[in-house]
């Protein structure tokens, strides 16, 4: 078959809802300033859909960093890859700075979060190197782990038991092909909340001799006494070999980094495809992030008033007897039984008649028959907001137990 014909009638398992859901369910727009309400379709919503857990994305420091950095230097310097003519000052202090908060000897500047984490995985591992990883883990890793040309274990989500399974079959592997092995795990995963059970894994070195790759892209700004990441918060950052951070949550920017010792830092800054063959960072998002680390680091204010908001949204939810599963994070998943249609219509009734604005996960994401409302609480939401929230949600889970959403068919988008 036409390569562009078994695409046309194969659209993958999410795309197959995209005449339906397209605009509305599926690449929404929400605009106007950045915050707990945005305009959507022309409405002003409360939002509970972005990833702005510091409240960074509008403070006015930063803008005026960002606006300031933009008329200095524009958007195209520097000009070329690091290795060959994008390097400044700015962009070392950067990774300086980045080191120093996280507790490492060392760390390099990232584009971007997930083509960062693919890059990292290809660059540390040969074919005769063995992975091992979570099964849940990002889809930025298992691509990574895809690229491997070597062999990959996967253990059961958060399951001791599990990994120590895989990790001896990993041992007996390597000590034939004369390899190491790299488990890969994340700090906060990202759609049920909760932690990587990062003391544990630690634990298992003195078992089984193996590095540590930890993605902490909701836990870097937002765990730990000082917001420096999982590893923090677990006390076990000295024995993660290679702690990965984005700057596209806490941060609310666009950029991530790798931080490790220096002669690993040094290899992944002469050998990481996507940084060498890649324009560096453009400076305005590297001035940026040095203003935004600075009140990450300094306004401790502000991720007070996140968990604050956290403990009052996810407590006040499950006092109402809503299903959050097990996070132990700022991530909050709400989770409901129906089938996809009547997902929809909850969401749509959300939306159109609560003017509230929270994203929805359904199957194949989600065992079938199960629904998934995931907000995202910030600093910059208020307590209001929170029993405004609970309220809606509660009229709305009595409405799908009450069978009103009930059709067959996806909510019809005018």
């Amino acid at each position: 078959m036409d390569i562009f014909e078994k695409i046309k009638t194969d659209k993958g398992n999410i795309g197959q809802y995209q005449k339906q859901a397209h605009g509305y369910f599926s690449f929404p727009k929400l605009e106007g300033e950045i915050g707990p309400r945005m305009k959507f379709r022309g409405k002003e919503v409360l939002t509970w859909s972005l990833n702005n857990y510091i409240g960074l994305a509008n403070h006015p420091e930063v803008r005026k960093a960002d606006a300031e950095a933009a008329a200095d230097y524009g958007m195209a310097y520097p000009m070329g890859a690091r290795m060959m003519s994008g390097q400044t000052s700015k962009h070392e202090e950067l990774e300086k700075q980045l080191a120093d908060f996280v507790g490492k000897p060392d760390a390099f500047l990232l584009n971007f979060g997930y083509q960062g984490m693919v890059s990292i995985i290809d660059a540390v591992v040969s074919r005769n190197d063995v992975i091992v990883y979570d099964a849940e883990s990002h889809a930025c890793i298992l691509d990574g782990v895809r690229l491997h040309m070597g062999k990959r274990y996967v253990y059961q989500h958060n399951d001791m038991d599990s990994l120590k399974k895989q990790l001896t079959h990993a041992t007996r592997l390597a000590e034939k092909t004369g390899g190491g092995i790299l488990v890969i795990t994340e700090g906060v995963f990202g759609m049920a909340g909760d932690l990587g059970k990062l003391d544990e894994i630690v634990a298992l070195k003195n078992e089984y001799k193996f590095r540590l790759l930890v993605d902490d892209a909701h836990g870097f700004g937002t765990m730990g006494s000082t917001g420096a990441g999982a590893g923090e918060h677990f006390g076990v950052m000295k024995d993660i070999d290679l702690y990965f951070g984005t700057f596209a949550k806490s941060m609310a920017g666009i950029g991530a980094f790798v931080a490790c010792e220096e002669e690993v830092c040094d290899y992944l800054r002469y050998n990481m495809r996507s940084q060498t063959f890649a324009k560096s960072l453009p400076m305005p998002m590297v001035m940026g992030s040095l203003k935004r680390l600075e009140l990450l680091r300094n306004e401790t204010s502000l991720r007070e008033n996140l968990w604050n908001i956290v403990n009052a949204l996810q407590g006040g939810l499950r006092e109402a007897g809503f299903d959050l599963g097990i996070t132990n994070s700022p991530v909050t998943p709400v989770y409901l039984s129906g089938s996809v249609p009547e997902g929809t219509n909850v969401v749509m009734d959300l939306r159109e008649n609560y003017n509230l604005f929270c994203s929805i996960v359904v199957y194949p994401v989600i065992p079938k028959g199960q629904l998934l409302l995931r907000l995202i609480p910030t600093a910059m939401h208020t307590l209001e907001d929170v029993e405004y929230t609970i309220k809606a949600f509660s009229e709305v889970k009595k409405k799908l137990e009450d069978g009103k959403y009930s059709k067959t068919q996806m909510a019809n988008v005018l």
